[in-house]
């Protein structure tokens, strides 16, 4: 459970979820990742795990985005089956018993909480996120279940799968599917935020959009080149234009002319100079081999030290 500024959300959060995995009949942690928060969190959770012995608090050293927060939480937790949730409450927790069953039952490495109503959203949330999932498949392709987050079940094998992965950001909504493995489908109706405010702004929409697409494909690169080819186009037509023009002596100071050719131009090599950029700055954060994130502090180190099972 990624966790960032929720110190409004968590008890509620912690009421709701625990009930229903104390009612699974199983061993069970639950991972939250603390991921820099700056509010009263990390004292909510200390508070919470007193009494809550199954709660497991990973905490890093600073904020480094939801996407890190979840290669933590995946990376380091023991279960057989991994949930990833948000504490948000928008993904009802009731619907983790259902996905479990199912992966049972039918031998699944991935369960997917799929979105079968966003009405909670707002009209340009809906829109966006629609845009999204449509790009997402035309570039991934039908692998990649429309409307699902990051609300999911994976088994033991997939988070091995995913974990030997050198994806330096992954975009675990594109990586999963990618996988391959046998999967199923969970449908619920996303719910309103439980408390507090959205930590996903429309910056970090673009930024998750942008990410998706250069990690995942090479297609900008390729309409680049479609780009400058139209540009080519454009310009050999202006150019047959204007040869036209002045054998019918219809000549005149072309300045319009020749200010949209330039602009569009001048657009076009933009472009593709920052579609370039994008890869290579990506290229050269690989380079670096920076870890994504930095854990200050794991209680299952505590718990090990005690003696603690």
């Amino acid at each position: 459970m990624p966790i960032f500024n929720e110190q409004e959300a968590l008890p509620l959060t912690a009421e709701r979820l625990r009930p229903i995995l104390d009612g699974l009949g199983v061993d069970y942690e639950v991972v939250g990742v603390d991921d820099g928060s700056t509010d009263a969190t990390p004292v909510i959770m200390q508070k919470l795990r007193q009494d809550w012995p199954q709660l497991r608090i990973v905490r890093f050293a600073r904020n480094s985005g939801h996407q890190a927060a979840l290669t933590a939480g995946i990376h380091r937790a023991f279960g057989d089956y991994v949930v990833s949730i948000d504490a948000d409450l928008q993904d009802p927790p009731e619907k983790i018993p259902e996905m479990l069953d199912l992966a049972r039952e039918q031998n699944l490495d991935i369960v997917y909480g799929v979105r079968g109503d966003r009405g909670t959203d707002t009209f340009f949330k809906r829109h966006t996120a629609g845009a999204y999932y449509w790009l997402m498949r035309k570039l991934v392709g039908k692998r990649m279940p429309n409307q699902a987050g990051d609300f999911r079940l994976l088994s033991r094998a997939a988070v091995d799968a995913l974990k030997a992965m050198p994806e330096h950001q992954p975009v675990y909504r594109l990586l999963v599917p990618w996988l391959g493995f046998p999967s199923g489908e969970v449908v619920y109706v996303r719910e309103e935020r439980v408390a507090g405010s959205t930590k996903y702004p429309l910056s970090k929409m673009v930024r998750l959009a942008l990410d998706s697409i250069t990690n995942f494909s090479a297609s900008p690169l390729r309409l680049a080149t479609w780009l400058g080819l139209l540009s080519f186009v454009v310009c050999i037509l202006l150019a047959v234009y204007t040869t036209v023009s002045y054998a019918f002596g219809s000549t005149v100071p072309g300045w319009s002319s020749l200010f949209i050719g330039m602009l569009f131009i001048g657009a076009v090599q933009l472009i593709c100079v920052g579609l370039l950029g994008e890869y290579v700055g990506r290229i050269y954060s690989a380079v670096q081999a920076r870890p994504a994130y930095f854990v200050g502090h794991d209680s299952a180190e505590d718990d090990l030290r005690d003696g603690a099972r």
